[in-house]
């Protein structure tokens, strides 16, 4: 994503770079070396610059502001002066504004709003890297009311000619996605649509969108499945992880497990060997026979029954190539996909270029390390060729040293273990303490796995005990002591010379390990052990916790083994842990003593011996990147041995097959080459005209002259412009097509469809505006044109001809063709007609409701006949809800709680009617309580009440403030203040209460509703508890808004009331429809000219109605 939000940028020229690169040099000069200079006076120079009409100054000044911005300033300030420059046509001024409105649009909500008109201008630009830019620069915006604006946006340019502009669509839909996630379904079918997208830049984009937004929809990759494989090579690389990351999990559904056969055999074999062992002597020798002819033929049919799928073929071939990336992810992305989809035995082809990253810096190394140490945990065989290319180098940093220590110790086996224990014998002279001591975990690793090296490794291990180190010392005799556990008779030497290192030994587990060794083969050593716990019991206090625990086990077992010299001292050191500071010592030594010395006769102490001098079994020394098999390779979890946030494991392979004919695509059309050259070059080849005059259709030859850049631009035009046209006229092609078989038939229906290509576009022009006049009439005339296109599509001719209609006088002629209407509504258009007339046409009455907003329109409307002056509402009676103002204990004693009464304040009837109560919860009177400063924001007003002289405690006293909140969201701030104390406190704008409710009938409601239709509607559906009535729904947007009700309806399980209102301040229109179908799914519609009260009120009322 990064990269490409970056490459609009660089495209741009050098000079761009160097410039802005020396403006930034200055600012750096101007903040150090401006003594006297300050932030506001240098704003307020960028400001005048930026206000000026020369591009240059402009261009410099949003150069230092961007450079102000990678230096962390604060500009927010000049966030008025660069809006405003954000329909500047110099292309370099408008992505630098493009950036700041990025950083700064979050903060300033209300200013980015107005320049979203803007952009969507800017998505039809020419030039596409300004659309793209554009389109980044509105899916940045966080706002959630621009949700709306911004899938018409998402639609338009998902059909974009520039796949430079669709890879941004792609980028867009998962920022919408995380806004608003109402929005899925809507977003599906675009990525749909971006999936079936042959274009190399679009796919990865595609994917990810995918990948994010509906990864458990397999279904919509079924058809695109072949297409992706092979577009995988000439993807970019970023693109290719997603892709492949994607078809790892999808090969991991849709196909059999190749490696299964491996795994019944072997578990056939097991059992097998076990039955036969269970079987008993007397059982037949002919029985025992045919179970292993049937186990036999079973094992045969098992390896008869998989064939790969040429689909799954298709993805390891199509992957194979981009082991030679010079990405590493990408390698590594293929490698994870070889490991979790392929036969084992075609893993060997990851191997070499697994090995090959190890050339990387240290970074890389340590991802590919950690995953090539998992494979060989699992399999040796893999990397044991290239057992050289792991031996440590001096500049390697230590966790790639501990990494390739762990390999060469996994392929550790009797062929290589000398070099390997060579290797080994170097590494410990190292003086990176953490390695040592690791490379003497590996050495006693390879010993207890390898036996024949047992004793050489005993041997150089007992020489590392005389070490000066004490880590290296105290490391040796942990791992001595596991190695002792596996042989102790055949070492009792050993045993007697680990006694001795008890008083040089200083590290806590190497004295705790001697310890353990004494107390567990004491038998061995009967006149040693005794004396080495009298010297640990004269140091009992002073030992680590550790220590002390194997002091405790040492005493308790020689008391039963050898109590005649051992008792007392058991008793001695029972008692000096009796008052340790550690609980777990503490808790230790009463367990022993009651073990050991029970009070009365107890059962559990006849079987101490059984407890405490039971043999343990030798502890296995495994890797400890053998549990990691769990996680995909290449991803975060796998590296950090844990699941990571968004971590989604792998599906396991299917039992059956899946259906292998989802993945097959129809090609509907055939194209020959020859058509090409024929309708490019504009000459009718020889052999093609005797193909043609064996066809069926005579006359039905394209037009002279007509190209073929001509025909295919038409064809695409037609496609992406009018769908619903396109898909009758595409039905019929197809059925014409799927009719004849034949070559002749194949060009012959290309060439009817250029046709259709080129003389259907006036039609559209003509169907598109009688769309505004008669839908019903439209549909009809569409019908019938479908019908003659189907029978004689050559005889469209006259239909051209025909004589217009009296609405249809001011519509431009053939000559003077007509604008096309945009596809989308911009957010400051509300015109109602076309903009252009036709030559020599009768200019049609324009009302006024054409040319002006619906607000003003509806005004002008009302100043004609006194009979359409809007009237309020009586307000609904319904429970008033309170809010809290101030805390008692925040307000000294005052609480003070707000509501609103939905009545006409006296002062202002843009005023909203608050109730203020204040209640004295104190002991004392408090006095002069009035409204002291306010921090209102702009075109917000606040009429306060009169000062309340005395407050008697226990009392309350209720007092009516006026507020205009000019329409927005924004609370009103103002202080409560006392004789002694001021109190900041904020009343917040609740958009319900914004509203007054007016009389409206059902006809005028539905002419409004369709005046605010487009970026003025606001919809969204939520599912009801359980079915609700027409009162109760009524009762329950009636609490959140102050609307009237126009009408309410219910039939046959379906509910739908519709409610009216204006906004208090500028009277702007506020229409709300609520339809509850039989299933209990509500359909909430706004519409309203502020989008913000419409989101808003929508979200409101949602909230109430998920509480019914």
């Amino acid at each position: 994503m990064a990269g490409v939000s970056g490459t609009p940028y660089s495209m741009e020229g050098g000079h761009s770079s160097s410039s802005f690169s020396a403006a930034t040099d200055d600012v750096n000069r101007d903040m150090t070396g401006g003594f006297f200079s300050s932030d506001q006076t240098r704003l307020e120079e960028l400001k005048k610059m930026l206000d000026g009409n020369k591009d240059g100054q402009k261009l410099e000044s949003m150069k230092r502001i961007i450079g102000m911005i990678a230096k962390g300033r604060n500009v927010s300030a000049l966030f008025p002066a660069v809006v405003k420059n954000v329909v500047s046509k110099n292309p370099e001024i408008k992505k630098l504004v493009y950036v700041y409105l990025m950083r700064y649009a979050e903060e300033e909500q209300d200013l980015a709003l107005l320049s979203i008109s803007t952009f969507q201008k800017a998505l039809k630009d020419p030039n596409q890297l300004i659309r793209a830019s554009a389109l980044r620069v509105l899916s940045s915006i966080r706002v959630p009311v621009i949700v709306p604006i911004m899938m018409l946006a998402l639609k338009e340019c998902v059909t974009d000619m520039s796949a430079f502009v669709r890879k941004t669509v792609a980028h867009a839909i998962p920022k919408l996605f995380s806004y608003d996630p109402e929005q899925k379904d809507a977003l599906i079918e675009l990525i749909e649509r971006l999936l079936t997208d042959r274009t190399t830049l679009v796919a990865g984009s595609a994917v990810t969108a995918f990948e994010e937004v509906c990864g458990e929809r397999i279904d919509l990759i079924h058809k695109n499945y072949r297409k992706l494989c092979n577009l995988l090579v000439d993807v970019d690389e970023w693109g290719q992880l997603a892709i492949i990351q994607m078809l790892t999990r999808y090969a991991r559904t849709q196909f059999l497990n190749p490696n299964v056969e491996d795994q019944e055999v072997t578990e056939a074999k097991f059992y097998s060997s076990t039955e036969s062992d269970s079987d008993s002597d007397d059982e037949d020798e002919d029985e025992r026979e045919k179970k292993r002819k049937r186990k036999e033929e079973k094992e045969k049919k098992k390896k008869s029954m998989y064939v790969m799928d040429s689909d799954h073929r298709l993805l390891l071939q199509s992957t194979k190539p981009l082991l030679q990336s010079r990405n590493a992810a990408v390698v590594l992305a293929v490698a994870q996909l070889y490991f979790h989809t392929a036969p084992a035995a075609e893993h060997s082809v990851v191997i070499r270029p697994l090995v090959r990253l190890l050339r990387s810096h240290s970074e890389v190394q340590w991802v590919v390390l950690t995953n090539i140490a998992t494979v060989t945990s699992a399999r040796q065989g893999l990397f044991e060729p290239y057992l050289k290319s792991f031996f440590v180098m001096g500049s390697d940093p230590t966790h790639v040293k501990l990494l390739k220590l762990e390999i060469m110790t996994n392929l550790a086996n009797e062929t290589n273990i000398s070099v390997v224990l060579r290797e080994f014998q170097t590494y410990v002279t190292s003086n990176d303490k953490e390695f040592v001591a690791a490379t003497i975990r590996a050495i006693g690793r390879c010993a207890s796995n390898l036996s024949d090296v047992t004793d050489s490794c005993l041997t150089g291990l007992m020489g590392l005990v005389s070490h000066r180190d004490e880590t290296v010392v105290g490391e040796s005799v942990v791992i001595i002591k596991t190695l002792l556990q596996m042989q102790p008779s055949e070492h009792k030497d050993l045993i007697v010379q680990m006694a001795k290192l008890t008083d040089k030994v200083q590290v806590p587990m190497a004295k705790a390990s001697i310890l353990w060794l004494m107390g567990e083969y004491s038998d061995r050593v009967p006149k040693i052990a005794p004396d080495v716990l009298r010297k640990m019991v004269k140091s009992f206090p002073s030992e680590e916790d550790i220590v002390k625990l194997q002091i405790l086990n040492l005493a308790s077992k020689l008391c039963l083994t050898n109590p005649k010299q051992t008792k007392l001292l058991c008793h001695h050191v029972l008692n000096l842990a009796k008052y340790d500071t550690n609980y777990d010592i503490r808790d230790r030594a009463r367990f022993l003593r009651t073990l050991l010395f029970p009070a009365e006769k107890s059962v559990i102490s006849k079987y101490a011996k059984k407890i405490l001098l039971v043999r343990k079994p030798a502890p296995v020394l495994e890797s400890a990147y053998k549990e990691r098999n769990q996680w995909q390779f290449g991803t975060l979890s796998h590296l950090i041995n844990s699941s990571a946030t968004g971590y989604q494991p792998l599906p396991d392979f299917p039992l059956e097959q899946p259906d292998p004919s989802v993945r097959n695509v129809e090609v509907r059309i055939e194209l020959d080459c020859w058509d090409f050259v024929d309708s490019f070059l504009q000459v009718e080849l020889p052999w093609k005209s005797e193909k043609k005059t064996k066809g069926k259709g005579k006359g039905k030859g394209k037009k002279p002259g007509k190209s073929f850049l001509e025909s295919f631009y038409s064809e695409s035009t037609e496609e992406s412009g009018s769908e619903s046209e396109s898909s009758s006229g595409s039905g019929s092609e197809e059925s014409d097509e799927s009719g004849s078989g034949s070559e002749e038939s194949g060009s012959e229906s290309e060439e009817e469809s250029g046709s259709w290509a080129t003389e259907s576009e006036p039609e559209e022009e003509e169907e598109d505006e009688e769309e505004e006049e008669d839908d019903d009439e439209e549909t009809d005339e569409e019908d019938s044109d479908d019908d003659e296109s189907e029978e004689e599509p050559v005889k469209k001719e006259p239909v051209k001809e025909k004589k217009p209609k009296p609405s249809e006088v001011a519509k431009p002629t053939k000559k003077s063709p007509a604008k096309k209407k945009p596809d989308t509504v911009q957010l400051l258009d509300f015109g109602g007609g076309d903009d252009d007339a036709g030559a020599g046409a009768a200019p049609a009455p324009i009302e006024a409701s054409a040319m002006l907003k619906p607000s003003i329109a509806s005004d002008l409307d009302t100043l004609e006949t006194p009979s359409k002056v809007i009237q309020l509402s009586t307000p609904s009676s319904v429970p008033r809800q309170s809010f809290q103002l101030l805390h008692r204990i925040t307000g000294k004693s005052l609480a003070v709680s707000y509501s609103f009464t939905r009545k006409e304040h006296l002062y202002s009837d843009k005023m909203v009617d608050v109730e203020l109560v204040f209640t004295n919860q104190g002991d004392h009177a408090i006095q002069n309580i009035a409204i002291g400063n306010k921090q209102l924001e702009a075109k917000m007003e606040l009429h306060d009440f009169g000062q309340i002289d005395s407050l008697a405690a226990g009392e309350s006293i209720s007092v009516s403030i006026g507020v205009n909140f000019a329409d927005t969201l924004n609370p009103a701030k103002f202080d409560l203040v006392t004789k002694s104390s001021k109190f900041p406190v904020k009343i917040e704008a609740r958009v319900g209460e914004l509203i007054r409710g007016i009389v409206m009938s059902e006809a005028m409601f539905a002419k409004e509703r369709g005046k605010l239709a487009g970026m003025n509607e606001t919809s969204g559906q939520i599912a009801l508890n359980e079915a609700i009535e027409p009162s109760a729904l009524v009762e329950r947007v009636l609490l959140v808004a102050n609307m009237s009700v126009v009408s309410s309806q219910s039939e046959e399980g379906k509910v739908t009331v519709r409610f009216c209102g204006q906004t208090s301040c500028d009277r702007v229109a506020v229409l709300t429809s609520v339809a509850v179908d039989e299933n209990g799914k509500a359909k909430i519609v706004i519409n309203c000219e502020k989008i913000v009260i419409g989101s808003m009120l929508l979200k409101e009322i949602k909230a109430e109605l998920a509480k019914a």
